[in-house]
């Protein structure tokens, strides 16, 4: 599949709608400084690269990405914590009912990590797993069953959605420029993070991989600290 379009869960993707700039970009960004101009591959990689190792980040800035999300509520809602060098807008229940009847259902359930409060475990019983599963069912069931009561009464969408489980899909147009996406990387692409996120941050690092080699190539090697970038993960995604 192209790194472009991924799809992610049972029913997310992440599109890539834009993007403008590239390494170049950056290494342009930084010469101007001092009037300076694009040199050749092997100077220029190795100006990348310094900028990385020691934090002049500011040059990043001018590579920006435009995402179509398709993502989980409860996922949208831990992204939009990343609000510096991220722009967001997202679908409104205020004024539209398309795709109100979709919902995650999760292949597997995890239980708390008893060390870890920001950890789980996956549950290796199958018996709790469908039947998990199954109260997941049922209850976005009845809530869309109720939301579409509620219109169909004549309350407005605007109240119709407080019936609504974050388990419902959302979708979300977001802007970043690269020192922002990195940022969001580090926290994100980890075994920290909530795994249905981490597959999201994944898919991105994918897609900066192709359009930026050496800026992530650098990022890497200088400024990455999550612990899940770096193997087959992005490959196989």
């Amino acid at each position: 599949m192209k790194s472009e379009e991924i799809n992610l869960l049972d029913s997310g993707f992440v599109k890539l709608i834009d993007f403008m700039g590239d390494d170049n970009a950056a290494i342009r960004a930084a010469r101007v400084s001092y009037a300076g101009e694009m040199k050749n591959d092997e100077r220029d990689k190795k100006l990348l690269f310094y900028l990385m190792e020691h934090g002049h980040h500011s040059p990043f800035e001018h590579i920006t990405f435009t995402f179509h999300i398709k993502t989980p509520i409860f996922v949208a809602r831990q992204w939009f914590r990343h609000r510096i060098g991220m722009s967001y807008n997202e679908i409104s229940r205020r004024y539209t009912s398309k795709y109100a009847e979709e919902f995650y259902i999760p292949e597997q359930v995890r239980t708390q990590n008893t060390q870890n409060k920001q950890s789980s475990d996956i549950i290796k019983d199958k018996e709790i797993t469908e039947e998990a599963i199954k109260i997941f069912k049922k209850s976005y069931e009845l809530a869309y069953k109720n939301y579409k009561k509620l219109l169909e009464m004549g309350i407005a969408r605007e109240m119709a959605r407080m019936v609504l489980p974050v388990g419902q899909y959302t979708q979300f147009y977001m802007t970043t420029n690269v020192r922002a996406l990195m940022h969001f990387l580090n926290l994100r692409a980890d075994s920290h993070a909530q795994l249905e996120i981490q597959e999201y941050a994944l898919a991105m690092a994918k897609i900066f991989k192709e359009k930026c080699p050496w800026t992530y190539e650098a990022f890497l090697k200088y400024n990455y600290t999550g612990d899940l970038l770096g193997n087959d993960s992005i490959e196989n995604n």
